[in-house]
């Protein structure tokens, strides 16, 4: 069972969100609360996954992320908001989410999009231009630096980034790579340490800036 706890300002969107997550078998919102209770509601329900509003006004989302992070076991956590623009998105990522929903998400894809979350997965909203993703690399991570970042990694390492930068969970890049789940989360938490990056999101924008997810150019040989 996925546990989940809704985190917005706006009673009218806890419930439709209590509703759309509790009809699905495997997923139950443990709570839905304002945003000065999110810390706390953690803290005691223990939830698996936080949809976790931007824009409240009894407390900022991203400072909200910002203490979850901070917690000994924190748990995954997804932006929601009804705007797309650049600096929110940008904000949510360089925080740690590791997801960015706008609010206007079909319902039916609610319970996929958590399973993936739960699973290890990233998931970002359609609405989330390619312009934005490349506004954080270009302030983010420079080429070459990427590049030496990801020489780091081992050869079975730089295959688990490819397969999370194409969204695979670690479930999927498991049945991949014929691994226990248990070895592609250490493999996991190998890639983040040497890559300096805190969740997959950020992961997966260093590999293509490093030209990992490229295919070969023709002609070019092995190095």
């Amino acid at each position: 069972m996925i546990r989940v706890l809704v985190v917005d300002d706006e009673a009218l969107v806890r419930t439709g969100f209590t509703h759309i997550l509790n009809a699905s078998d495997d997923i139950r919102a443990v709570a839905a609360v304002p945003g000065g209770q999110a810390v706390h509601a953690v803290r005691e329900l223990c939830p698996d996954v936080v949809l976790l509003d931007i824009r409240m006004p009894d407390v900022d989302g991203l400072t909200v992320l910002a203490e979850l992070r901070r917690l000994p076991d924190p748990p995954v956590v997804a932006m929601l908001t009804t705007f797309d623009t650049d600096e929110y998105v940008e904000a949510a990522l360089r925080s740690g989410a590791a997801g960015f929903l706008l609010k206007d998400t079909d319902p039916e894809q609610l319970p996929f999009l958590l399973r993936t979350l739960a699973e290890g997965g990233t998931v970002l909203s359609s609405q989330v231009t390619r312009t934005v993703v490349d506004g954080f690399l270009s302030h983010g991570v420079r080429e070459t630096y990427a590049v030496r970042l990801v020489a780091r990694l081992s050869a079975r390492e730089c295959a688990v980034l490819a397969l999370m930068a194409e969204g695979l969970s670690n479930t999927d890049i498991g049945d991949r790579m014929h691994l226990s789940t248990g070895t592609v989360k250490g493999h996991v938490s190998a890639v983040f340490e040497k890559l300096h990056v805190d969740n997959r999101v950020q992961a997966a924008l260093v590999a293509e800036r490093a030209g990992l997810l490229r295919p070969p150019s023709e002609g070019g040989g092995a190095r």
